[in-house]
Protein backbone atom coordinates (compact mmCIF):
# COMPACT_ATOMS: atom_id res chain seq x y z
CA UNK A 1 0.00 0.00 0.00
CA UNK A 2 0.76 3.69 -0.43
CA UNK A 3 3.41 4.08 2.77
CA UNK A 4 2.70 7.05 5.00
CA UNK A 5 4.35 9.33 7.88
CA UNK A 6 1.69 11.19 9.83
CA UNK A 7 3.29 14.72 10.39
CA UNK A 8 3.35 15.12 14.23
CA UNK A 9 -0.19 15.76 16.42
CA UNK A 10 1.93 18.76 18.31
CA UNK A 11 2.19 20.58 15.35
CA UNK A 12 -1.33 19.87 13.87
CA UNK A 13 -2.35 20.73 17.24
CA UNK A 14 -0.49 24.26 17.23
CA UNK A 15 -1.74 24.75 13.43
CA UNK A 16 -5.64 24.54 14.64
CA UNK A 17 -4.92 26.96 17.88
CA UNK A 18 -3.63 29.20 15.45
CA UNK A 19 -6.21 29.31 12.97
CA UNK A 20 -9.05 29.37 15.57
CA UNK A 21 -6.98 32.71 16.97
CA UNK A 22 -7.75 34.14 13.75
CA UNK A 23 -10.92 33.40 13.46
CA UNK A 24 -11.95 34.75 17.20
CA UNK A 25 -10.18 37.74 16.43
CA UNK A 26 -12.15 38.66 12.81
CA UNK A 27 -14.27 41.81 13.26
CA UNK A 28 -15.89 44.60 11.13
CA UNK A 29 -17.01 43.68 7.51
CA UNK A 30 -15.99 40.32 8.05
CA UNK A 31 -17.72 40.31 11.51
CA UNK A 32 -21.21 41.61 10.23
CA UNK A 33 -21.32 39.49 7.26
CA UNK A 34 -21.75 43.01 5.09
CA UNK A 35 -19.68 43.23 1.77
CA UNK A 36 -20.56 46.15 -0.75
CA UNK A 37 -23.21 43.62 -1.78
CA UNK A 38 -24.24 42.69 1.45
CA UNK A 39 -22.65 39.32 0.90
CA UNK A 40 -19.30 37.77 2.67
CA UNK A 41 -16.32 38.74 0.50
CA UNK A 42 -14.30 35.69 0.09
CA UNK A 43 -10.88 34.36 -1.58
CA UNK A 44 -9.86 31.31 -2.19
CA UNK A 45 -6.25 30.17 -3.29
CA UNK A 46 -7.61 27.47 -6.09
CA UNK A 47 -10.14 25.42 -6.81
CA UNK A 48 -11.28 22.99 -3.90
CA UNK A 49 -10.47 25.38 -1.43
CA UNK A 50 -13.07 27.51 -4.06
CA UNK A 51 -15.32 24.50 -4.70
CA UNK A 52 -16.18 24.66 -0.15
CA UNK A 53 -16.32 28.35 0.11
CA UNK A 54 -19.04 28.62 -2.60
CA UNK A 55 -21.03 25.05 -2.19
CA UNK A 56 -21.00 26.21 1.99
CA UNK A 57 -21.76 30.14 1.38
CA UNK A 58 -24.41 29.97 -1.28
CA UNK A 59 -25.49 32.96 -1.76
CA UNK A 60 -24.56 34.91 1.55
CA UNK A 61 -20.75 34.56 -0.49
CA UNK A 62 -19.25 35.69 -3.14
CA UNK A 63 -15.97 34.00 -3.86
CA UNK A 64 -13.19 34.70 -5.96
CA UNK A 65 -10.14 32.29 -6.89
CA UNK A 66 -6.39 33.15 -7.10
CA UNK A 67 -5.59 30.76 -9.45
CA UNK A 68 -7.71 30.95 -12.60
CA UNK A 69 -8.75 28.11 -14.53
CA UNK A 70 -6.13 26.45 -16.58
CA UNK A 71 -3.38 27.85 -14.67
CA UNK A 72 -1.43 24.81 -13.29
CA UNK A 73 -1.42 25.80 -8.22
CA UNK A 74 1.93 25.01 -7.90
CA UNK A 75 3.55 27.63 -9.99
CA UNK A 76 1.43 30.39 -9.28
CA UNK A 77 2.23 34.03 -9.06
CA UNK A 78 0.62 36.62 -6.99
CA UNK A 79 -0.11 39.77 -9.24
CA UNK A 80 -0.26 42.97 -6.98
CA UNK A 81 -3.93 43.51 -8.10
CA UNK A 82 -4.60 40.02 -6.37
CA UNK A 83 -2.60 41.26 -3.41
CA UNK A 84 -4.22 44.22 -2.82
CA UNK A 85 -7.88 42.49 -3.50
CA UNK A 86 -6.74 39.49 -0.49
CA UNK A 87 -5.98 42.13 1.93
CA UNK A 88 -9.59 43.48 1.41
CA UNK A 89 -11.03 40.07 1.60
CA UNK A 90 -13.48 39.47 5.07
CA UNK A 91 -12.49 35.54 4.68
CA UNK A 92 -9.46 33.88 2.94
CA UNK A 93 -9.25 29.54 2.18
CA UNK A 94 -6.20 28.34 1.35
CA UNK A 95 -4.24 25.36 1.88
CA UNK A 96 -0.45 25.87 3.55
CA UNK A 97 2.32 24.44 1.53
CA UNK A 98 0.63 24.26 -1.74
CA UNK A 99 1.10 27.24 -3.45
CA UNK A 100 3.92 29.44 -2.12
CA UNK A 101 3.02 32.51 -3.35
CA UNK A 102 -0.25 32.12 -1.64
CA UNK A 103 0.94 31.15 1.52
CA UNK A 104 3.59 34.83 1.63
CA UNK A 105 1.08 36.69 0.46
CA UNK A 106 -1.95 35.59 2.89
CA UNK A 107 0.79 36.49 5.79
CA UNK A 108 1.59 39.41 4.70
CA UNK A 109 -1.90 40.42 3.67
CA UNK A 110 -3.16 41.10 7.40
CA UNK A 111 -6.52 39.45 7.36
CA UNK A 112 -8.06 38.11 10.31
CA UNK A 113 -9.83 35.80 9.23
CA UNK A 114 -7.81 32.92 7.87
CA UNK A 115 -9.21 29.52 7.03
CA UNK A 116 -5.76 27.20 6.36
CA UNK A 117 -7.00 23.47 4.66
CA UNK A 118 -4.30 22.03 6.02
CA UNK A 119 -4.89 22.76 9.81
CA UNK A 120 -8.22 21.13 9.63
CA UNK A 121 -7.06 17.54 9.28
CA UNK A 122 -4.24 15.44 10.38
CA UNK A 123 -1.78 15.63 6.90
CA UNK A 124 0.26 12.85 5.98
CA UNK A 125 4.29 12.35 4.03
CA UNK A 126 3.59 10.09 0.54
CA UNK A 127 6.53 9.09 -1.27
CA UNK A 128 5.85 9.09 -5.36
CA UNK A 129 6.17 5.57 -5.51
CA UNK A 130 4.27 3.43 -3.10
CA UNK A 131 6.32 0.67 -3.63
CA UNK A 132 9.00 2.04 -2.23
CA UNK A 133 7.54 1.66 1.47
CA UNK A 134 5.68 -0.89 0.99
CA UNK A 135 8.02 -3.07 3.35
CA UNK A 136 9.19 -0.50 5.46
CA UNK A 137 9.42 -1.34 8.64
CA UNK A 138 8.86 1.37 11.44
CA UNK A 139 11.33 3.43 12.72
CA UNK A 140 13.02 3.73 9.25
CA UNK A 141 11.97 7.45 8.86
CA UNK A 142 14.99 8.63 7.58
CA UNK A 143 14.32 6.35 4.00
CA UNK A 144 10.73 7.67 4.14
CA UNK A 145 11.36 11.24 4.40
CA UNK A 146 13.91 11.03 1.87
CA UNK A 147 10.97 9.90 -0.64
CA UNK A 148 8.58 12.33 0.88
CA UNK A 149 6.88 15.15 -1.01
CA UNK A 150 8.89 18.15 -0.71
CA UNK A 151 5.89 19.90 -0.01
CA UNK A 152 4.54 21.95 3.42
CA UNK A 153 6.07 21.43 6.53
CA UNK A 154 7.82 18.11 7.40
CA UNK A 155 7.37 16.40 3.68
CA UNK A 156 3.66 16.89 4.32
CA UNK A 157 1.64 16.15 0.99
CA UNK A 158 -1.29 19.10 0.93
CA UNK A 159 -3.18 16.50 -1.75
CA UNK A 160 -5.88 16.19 0.83
CA UNK A 161 -9.02 17.02 -1.14
CA UNK A 162 -8.41 13.48 -3.48
CA UNK A 163 -10.03 11.69 -0.68
CA UNK A 164 -13.65 12.88 -0.19
CA UNK A 165 -13.11 11.64 4.27
CA UNK A 166 -10.34 14.47 4.85
CA UNK A 167 -12.40 17.02 2.44
CA UNK A 168 -15.30 16.14 4.39
CA UNK A 169 -13.30 16.99 7.57
CA UNK A 170 -11.71 20.38 5.83
CA UNK A 171 -15.81 21.46 4.57
CA UNK A 172 -16.31 20.91 8.50
CA UNK A 173 -13.94 23.37 9.24
CA UNK A 174 -14.69 25.74 6.24
CA UNK A 175 -18.09 25.86 7.45
CA UNK A 176 -17.64 26.62 10.81
CA UNK A 177 -15.32 29.63 10.11
CA UNK A 178 -18.01 30.96 7.47
CA UNK A 179 -20.46 30.55 10.80
CA UNK A 180 -17.76 32.86 12.80
CA UNK A 181 -17.27 35.95 10.32
CA UNK A 182 -21.39 35.78 9.19
CA UNK A 183 -22.84 35.17 12.35
CA UNK A 184 -26.57 36.24 11.04
CA UNK A 185 -26.10 33.23 8.72
CA UNK A 186 -24.93 30.63 10.76
CA UNK A 187 -28.44 28.32 10.65
CA UNK A 188 -27.31 28.71 6.45
CA UNK A 189 -23.64 27.28 6.74
CA UNK A 190 -24.47 24.84 9.19
CA UNK A 191 -27.39 23.10 6.96
CA UNK A 192 -24.95 23.66 3.69
CA UNK A 193 -21.86 21.89 4.89
CA UNK A 194 -24.23 18.87 6.88
CA UNK A 195 -25.78 18.40 3.20
CA UNK A 196 -21.70 18.76 1.87
CA UNK A 197 -20.20 16.21 4.15
CA UNK A 198 -23.34 14.08 3.58
CA UNK A 199 -22.34 13.78 -0.14
CA UNK A 200 -18.70 13.85 0.31
CA UNK A 201 -19.53 10.08 2.34
CA UNK A 202 -21.36 9.13 -0.29
CA UNK A 203 -18.64 9.72 -2.26
CA UNK A 204 -16.35 7.95 -0.18
CA UNK A 205 -18.45 4.53 -0.30
CA UNK A 206 -18.87 4.54 -4.35
CA UNK A 207 -15.03 4.85 -4.11
CA UNK A 208 -14.77 2.04 -1.52
CA UNK A 209 -17.02 -0.36 -2.85
CA UNK A 210 -15.83 0.33 -6.53
CA UNK A 211 -12.36 -0.44 -5.63
CA UNK A 212 -12.81 -3.11 -3.61
CA UNK A 213 -12.28 -5.70 -5.89
CA UNK A 214 -9.42 -5.01 -8.67
CA UNK A 215 -7.06 -7.44 -11.21
CA UNK A 216 -4.39 -4.95 -9.79
CA UNK A 217 -3.82 -2.73 -7.18
CA UNK A 218 -0.93 -0.33 -9.10
CA UNK A 219 -1.84 2.57 -11.05
CA UNK A 220 0.96 5.10 -12.66
CA UNK A 221 0.29 8.21 -13.13
CA UNK A 222 2.35 11.24 -14.10
CA UNK A 223 1.85 13.66 -10.85
CA UNK A 224 2.30 11.82 -7.35
CA UNK A 225 -1.15 13.40 -6.40
CA UNK A 226 -2.88 10.66 -5.08
CA UNK A 227 -1.14 9.79 -2.23
CA UNK A 228 -3.82 9.90 0.25
CA UNK A 229 -6.38 8.38 -2.51
CA UNK A 230 -4.15 5.29 -2.65
CA UNK A 231 -4.13 5.11 1.31
CA UNK A 232 -7.77 5.44 1.74
CA UNK A 233 -8.99 2.42 -0.85
CA UNK A 234 -5.75 0.40 -0.13
CA UNK A 235 -3.89 0.96 -3.60
CA UNK A 236 -0.44 1.54 -4.70
CA UNK A 237 0.72 5.13 -6.67
CA UNK A 238 3.50 4.98 -8.48
CA UNK A 239 4.05 8.79 -9.75
CA UNK A 240 6.55 8.84 -13.12
CA UNK A 241 8.02 12.62 -12.40
CA UNK A 242 6.77 12.99 -8.90
CA UNK A 243 4.93 16.25 -7.36
CA UNK A 244 6.06 18.75 -10.01
CA UNK A 245 4.00 17.20 -13.02
CA UNK A 246 6.14 18.71 -15.76
CA UNK A 247 9.76 17.45 -14.28
CA UNK A 248 11.60 15.03 -16.96
CA UNK A 249 11.75 11.42 -15.03
CA UNK A 250 14.84 9.96 -15.20
CA UNK A 251 16.14 6.96 -17.44
CA UNK A 252 16.32 4.81 -14.44
CA UNK A 253 13.19 5.45 -13.05
CA UNK A 254 11.47 4.90 -16.64
CA UNK A 255 12.88 1.56 -17.00
CA UNK A 256 12.01 0.84 -13.11
CA UNK A 257 8.28 1.78 -14.08
CA UNK A 258 8.21 -0.74 -17.47
CA UNK A 259 9.22 -3.48 -14.99
CA UNK A 260 6.47 -2.57 -12.45
CA UNK A 261 4.44 -2.32 -15.32
CA UNK A 262 4.42 -5.83 -16.32
CA UNK A 263 4.90 -7.37 -12.68
CA UNK A 264 1.94 -5.52 -11.47
CA UNK A 265 -0.22 -6.15 -14.08
CA UNK A 266 -0.92 -2.40 -14.83
CA UNK A 267 -2.99 -1.85 -17.72
CA UNK A 268 -2.71 2.24 -18.04
CA UNK A 269 -0.58 5.31 -18.05
CA UNK A 270 -2.27 8.18 -16.52
CA UNK A 271 -1.83 12.28 -17.47
CA UNK A 272 -3.86 14.63 -16.45
CA UNK A 273 -5.73 17.92 -18.15
CA UNK A 274 -3.41 20.46 -16.73
CA UNK A 275 -0.16 18.99 -17.29
CA UNK A 276 2.12 17.81 -20.42
CA UNK A 277 0.64 14.02 -21.15
CA UNK A 278 4.00 13.64 -22.75
CA UNK A 279 5.99 11.15 -20.17
CA UNK A 280 3.03 8.92 -19.64
CA UNK A 281 2.79 8.61 -23.80
CA UNK A 282 6.20 8.10 -23.52
CA UNK A 283 6.10 5.19 -21.14
CA UNK A 284 3.15 3.80 -22.26
CA UNK A 285 4.58 3.49 -26.00
CA UNK A 286 7.60 1.40 -24.46
CA UNK A 287 5.37 -0.88 -22.22
CA UNK A 288 2.57 -1.27 -25.07
CA UNK A 289 0.12 0.07 -22.37
CA UNK A 290 -2.94 2.09 -22.82
CA UNK A 291 -3.48 6.09 -21.49
CA UNK A 292 -6.40 7.73 -19.91
CA UNK A 293 -6.98 10.58 -17.44
CA UNK A 294 -6.44 10.79 -13.70
CA UNK A 295 -7.60 14.14 -12.88
CA UNK A 296 -5.89 15.82 -9.81
CA UNK A 297 -8.92 18.43 -9.80
CA UNK A 298 -6.44 21.19 -9.05
CA UNK A 299 -8.75 23.09 -11.49
CA UNK A 300 -12.06 22.75 -13.41
CA UNK A 301 -11.01 23.51 -17.22
CA UNK A 302 -13.42 22.51 -21.04
CA UNK A 303 -11.18 19.71 -20.63
CA UNK A 304 -12.54 18.13 -17.54
CA UNK A 305 -14.12 15.07 -17.38
CA UNK A 306 -17.08 17.26 -15.37
CA UNK A 307 -18.31 20.60 -14.58
CA UNK A 308 -17.62 19.79 -10.73
CA UNK A 309 -15.41 17.89 -7.77
CA UNK A 310 -18.20 15.50 -7.60
CA UNK A 311 -18.21 15.21 -11.44
CA UNK A 312 -14.58 14.62 -12.32
CA UNK A 313 -14.21 12.56 -9.01
CA UNK A 314 -16.99 10.37 -9.75
CA UNK A 315 -14.99 9.94 -13.57
CA UNK A 316 -11.53 9.52 -12.11
CA UNK A 317 -13.04 6.54 -10.07
CA UNK A 318 -14.67 5.12 -13.37
CA UNK A 319 -10.99 5.38 -14.72
CA UNK A 320 -9.58 3.52 -12.16
CA UNK A 321 -11.87 1.03 -12.02
CA UNK A 322 -11.44 0.16 -15.56
CA UNK A 323 -8.02 0.58 -15.38
CA UNK A 324 -7.26 -2.01 -12.47
CA UNK A 325 -9.91 -4.27 -13.77
CA UNK A 326 -12.70 -4.14 -11.48
CA UNK A 327 -14.60 -7.16 -10.79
Amino acid sequence: MNARRLIPSAALAGAVALAATALTGCSGAAASGTGKDGRLDVTASFYPMQFLAEQIGGDHVAVVSLTKPGVEPHDLEITPKQTGRLGQSDVVVYLKGLQPAVDEAVAQSGVKAVVDAAALTELEAHGPSGHDHAHAHEGEEGHAEAHAHDHGESGADPHLWLDPAKYAEVAKGVGAALEKADPDHAADYRKNTDELVGKLTALDAEFKNGLQNTASRTFITTHAAFGYLAERYGLDQEGISGVDPESEPSPARMKELQELAKKENVSTVFFETLASDKTAKSLATDTGLKTDVLDPLEGITDQSQGADYFEVMRSNLKNLQKALGSK
